[in-house]
């Protein structure tokens, strides 16, 4: 093992308590901050039909108040030092984090666990903070795009949970009772299902011990797992109307999950096609013909699935030539290889994005934390980089032949009202 590599080995630790709770740390001496995540191993494809958005809904709510801390208590523990805590929920995780001066790392895990441990969720608060999500819901629709990869997410997924989106529906969320929070929490906040992750100027000992502290005595109960198995992905077309200016178009299909073989070659043919300002999206549909303002591609992965596709802000006159272009970039990926010095810049674009996002101890303890939920151990920068530049143009040539068949694309259209 070369010595990059042990050293990046050796700044990341990781610590499993007797209960199963996973701790992972990365030192980064050179910085005088860390951040910090409390980690929940589930999201909204964990939620029944009757209880959608509860996971987002839970994640408002923890700052809400503590048994022993008022909202603007936790508000003010970290500001008050010049730090900052936030949440985010996805389809398969939870996380509540903050960010602060190594000196308050006590403090900031000490914040993070009571409301993850103690919430209270005040009657008064759960009935406001319904307005506010709803409002939440509201906000997204009025946007055209966001509300279009709602819709596109849910044909893609039809009849799954992650086909519902995460905040829910204003039925649902407007149901959620105290109880269906403390039920939820009990059935899905174990130590099993719990990861804390940590990066920054910050001894892995010390993180072990804070921990251990608060979480090391909490027994694990029956975790409430729901059937996750997959209908089989159907090929959609699907027409909406807003009363909007342009026209949006969404064409893609089911993608790959976090450890497939071909993930990499989708990485870098999704860089070549629409990854940025230099990618032959950008440059034949925006540069060379101004059809659009934007159009771009995207991947995102899951456990067991994934979602691919490409975005494009248009108007309804150049529709239909848009969808042209798009379909001969799709064309030229399976006929022809991406020509060698392509394939290179595409590379280290990819590699280029990896190192500066080691600039951020976020970006940091979410790789730590994401590397732990998907693959169990800590994946390094060099292993990465190793795959991306294994990568031959004849293997992503052979893999887009199958994956960017265009009759393997269904389509999300949305138009302004006549």
């Amino acid at each position: 093992m070369d010595n990059e590599k042990q050293e990046q080995l050796n700044s990341v630790k990781k610590t499993i308590l007797d209960n199963g709770l996973k701790i992972v740390t990365e030192r980064v001496p050179s910085v005088k901050s860390v951040s910090v995540g409390i980690w929940a191993k589930t999201g909204s494809r964990n939620e029944s039909q009757n209880l959608s958005g509860v996971t987002h809904f839970l994640e408002h709510m923890l700052f809400k108040g503590t048994e022993t801390r008022s909202s603007y208590d936790i508000a003010m523990s970290m500001e008050s030092v010049g730090g900052y805590l936030n949440a985010f929920t996805s389809s398969e995780y939870t996380c509540y984090y903050s960010r602060c001066l190594n000196t308050q790392l006590d403090k900031a895990l000490d914040v993070l666990s009571d409301m993850v441990l103690h919430p209270s969720f005040p009657e008064e608060e759960i009935q406001k903070e319904k307005k506010v999500v709803i409002e939440e819901m509201k906000m997204y629709r009025d946007s055209p795009n966001d509300y279009l990869f709602e819709k596109f997410g849910a044909k893609i997924f039809e009849g799954h949970p992650l086909g519902r989106p995460t905040l829910g529906y204003e039925e649902t969320v407007s149901s959620f009772s105290r109880d269906n929070l403390y039920e939820y929490m009990e059935g899905r906040y174990q130590p099993l299902n719990l990861l804390v992750a940590v990066a920054g100027n910050v001894e892995h000992e010390e993180v072990v011990e804070l921990v251990d502290r608060v979480f090391g005595d909490i027994e694990n109960k029956e975790l409430k797992e729901l059937d996750q198995t997959l209908p089989e992905y159907q090929v959609e077309k699907l027409k909406l109307t807003k009363p909007i200016e342009q026209t949006h178009l969404i064409t893609g299909r089911r993608g790959l999950h976090y450890d497939h073989d071909d993930k990499y070659r989708l990485l870098l043919a999704n860089t070549v096609l629409g990854g940025g300002m230099s990618s032959r999206l950008h440059q034949n549909v925006r540069e060379k013909y101004g059809y659009c303002y934007t159009i771009t591609s995207f991947n995102q992965s899951y456990t067991d699935t994934g979602l691919y596709g490409i975005y494009v802000g248009t108007d309804e006159e150049y529709l239909d030539h848009v969808r042209e272009l798009i379909n001969r970039e799709l064309d030229q990926l399976i006929e022809e290889p991406i020509p060698e010095q392509e394939l290179e810049e595409a590379k280290s674009q990819l590699k280029g994005k990896l190192m500066l996002s080691l600039e951020s101890m976020s970006n940091r303890m979410s790789r730590l934390a994401k590397s732990e939920i998907y693959f169990n151990r800590y994946i390094t920068l060099d292993e990465l980089v190793e795959n991306i530049d294994e990568v031959q143009a004849d293997e992503v040539q052979k893999f887009a032949r199958e994956f960017f068949s265009k009759n393997t694309f269904s389509e999300a259209v949305l138009t302004p009202e006549k």
